[in-house]
Parts: C-alpha cells; structure tokens; sequence
C-alpha cells in the first residue's frame, strides 16, 4: 500500500522559467518520506537525531514529463522496498492537480543503513523495517 502526500507548490519552489526547480522535487519527495515515517509513528526527531544509526540517500534520480507551476496541487505518491538488509528504495510518482490521471514527474531515492559513528553499514533497524511492512507493495 503507498503513501500519499498533498502539497501546493509555492513560488519558491520555482526558477526564473515560473517552473518547479528539478532539485525542488527531491526536497517534496523528500517531504512526503518524512510524512510517511510520522504516519507509521515514528518520532521524527529521535529518528533523524538518532546517535546509533543514519539512513543516507546514496542515489537519487527525477524524470519530468509535465510543468508544475506555483499554485499547483501535488500529490505525491510514494512505496518503499526493502533491497537488501542494509538498503532500501523509495519510488515516487507526483501527480499534479492540473492534469488528472497522468504523473507529472517520477522519483526513486536508494538509502542504506549506517552505524552513525563508525559509518559502516548496518541492518536496518526494526522501526525502519516495520515502516517497510507498512507501506511496502
């Protein structure tokens, strides 16, 4: 089951085009993994200050297929995967309100699990696991 996270894209959100900025759409897909992690229940200061464990992105990619301007309606839609015991992926679809039905723009983050002091990778824990089970396919 995926996640779904509305947002208005504001001014600031665009370039000198009036169009959303590409970096600006890993900071909204970005958003939306925080709103689901806050779903599940998980307290997003202790999960992001967390002195034992860090989840870093090691990949990101964006592919455009329509505008989104400020004022715009977004949907973002988003479904994690476990890859492997240290790794997981997030795929996200952002849909904008000005064209029903279709994907204005498609995402995917990679993260891995890290020991926050000695920076090697780690199992994911188990509030991330059950995260997983929550909103995976």
């Amino acid at each position: 089951m995926s996640f779904s996270y509305t947002r208005t894209v504001r001014f600031q959100d665009t370039d000198a085009a009036g169009v959303v900025y590409f970096a600006n759409v890993l900071a909204m897909c970005h958003e939306a993994y925080e709103a689901s992690l806050a779903a599940s229940g998980i307290n997003l200061k202790a999960f992001f200050r967390n002195p034992e464990v860090a989840f870093p992105i090691i990949h990101a990619n964006v592919d455009f297929y329509r505008p989104m301007f400020a004022g715009d309606r977004l949907t973002i839609q988003l479904t994690p995967q476990q890859v492997t015991g240290d790794e997981f992926e997030i795929a996200y679809q952002v849909f904008s309100s000005e064209v029903a039905g279709k994907s204005a723009a498609k995402a995917l983050t990679k993260h891995v699990c890290i020991d926050a002091v000695t920076r090697n990778r780690k199992q994911l824990s188990e509030e991330l696991m059950q995260w997983l089970r929550v909103f995976e396919i």
